[in-house]
């Protein structure tokens, strides 16, 4: 076969491969709307009662316990409390995280994907302020 014929697979050469080093690769990230649904559903199954579906503390529950459940959606308390924090409290629950000892630790219930991705959720609440 000839190298001007079309129908050759293309073959790649030093000048045709770019020069990169593994140092400025970067790795696909996960896409975020998987982390996004698994984060709901495991906010509506655990955290909804109290919390509410939309994150603003009143959820079923909430009427009976003192203090109310925080207002995820606040959009203060979303820019004071970075990723870290939320998920310690989820793991550790609230009583160990000096708040309040009604929120239930959740780290030996959820595997550490799982509150990664609730934090990931509990971020899309966050409401724009008015």
């Amino acid at each position: 076969m000839e190298a001007s014929d079309s129908t050759s697979p293309a073959v790649a050469t030093a000048a045709t491969v770019p020069e990169s080093s593994p140092a400025s690769w970067t790795l696909p990230q996960p896409d975020a709307g998987y982390n996004v649904r698994e984060g709901r559903a495991l906010f509506l199954h655990y955290c909804s009662t109290c919390h509410g579906t939309e994150g603003h503390g009143d959820g079923l529950n909430a009427y009976n316990l003192d203090p109310k459940p925080r207002d995820l959606a606040d959009p203060a308390f979303q820019a004071e409390r970075p990723d870290a924090d939320l998920a310690t409290v989820v793991r550790t629950g609230g009583g160990a995280a000096g708040l309040s000892t009604g929120m239930p630790p959740w780290g030996r219930t959820l595997s550490e994907r799982q509150i990664r991705n609730l934090v990931v959720f509990l971020r899309t609440l966050a409401r724009t302020p008015s």
